[in-house]
């Protein structure tokens, strides 16, 4: 039996998945005449394509499949996760700029008032993965809340409460370290919709004061300062999925 063809998709996508750029940029190179498909140039970024079949070029190169890169960020306080922001906010991409790396897109996400690490890669197939649900990852943050925790409060968390229709629940809750009037939890997902825990906290009439994504996985924040990025390792790579 034969084996199955690619599924054709546009080319801007095709490109975008060999980790050449964004999407939002292939388009632009698809129009700007830069991008031949089998020879011919082609100017429509959805003009169908079969990744591993049809050969694609650009400024009469094949770039081939770009090797995978994956850099840590510590992220602040204050900064949208986004490459663009129609409000006109600080991006987490002031943090990477002049620094001559290729296109990177963030894998997941951190809100605007969260801290902490945020991956970024060239590849978005592995990032998906990484995302996936399905793959069980879990996502450890240090979260200070704004009064003493109690015992119910921890179980609470861990069994879920129904918001907006919709159970949040936490895999793992456990106090860190409590003031006079505050405390640190340490929180673990397997999941994380938006605003999973600030959204699950609320629900149980407590309000986050700090959040701060620690670690991914077996991979930890470290002592990496704020504002500043590293690259990942092949093994550190290799543990995550």
């Amino acid at each position: 039996m034969s084996p199955t063809p690619a599924p054709r998709r546009g080319v801007a996508r095709v490109i975008s998945k060999l980790g050449w750029g964004s999407r939002t940029q292939a388009a632009e190179w698809v129009r700007a005449g830069r991008v031949r498909v089998n020879g011919r140039v082609v100017y429509d970024p959805e003009f169908p394509t079969r990744q591993g079949f049809d050969r694609i070029d650009m400024d009469g190169r094949d770039p081939g499949q770009a090797r995978r890169i994956v850099l840590m960020l510590n992220k602040p306080r204050g900064l949208v996760t986004t490459a663009q922001d129609e409000q006109g906010r600080a991006t987490v991409y002031g943090c990477l700029a002049s620094a001559g790396l290729p296109w990177l897109a963030p894998v997941g996400r951190l809100d605007k008032a969260s801290e902490g690490l945020l991956l970024f890669s060239n590849d978005p197939v592995w990032s998906a993965r990484l995302t996936d649900p399905a793959s069980g990852l879990p996502k450890t943050y240090h979260v200070q809340i704004d009064r003493l925790p109690h015992a119910a409060l921890l179980q609470d968390l861990q069994r879920g409460v129904m918001v907006a229709g919709r159970r949040l629940a936490v895999q793992s809750a456990r106090t860190l370290r409590t003031g006079e009037k505050n405390a640190w939890l340490e929180i673990a997902l397997t999941e994380g919709r938006n605003r999973h825990i600030r959204r699950l906290l609320e629900a149980l009439d407590v309000s986050v004061v700090r959040l701060v994504r620690v670690a991914l996985g077996p991979l930890p924040l470290g002592t990496l300062a704020k504002g500043q990025w590293r690259m990942l390792t092949q093994q550190e790579i290799d543990s995550l999925c």
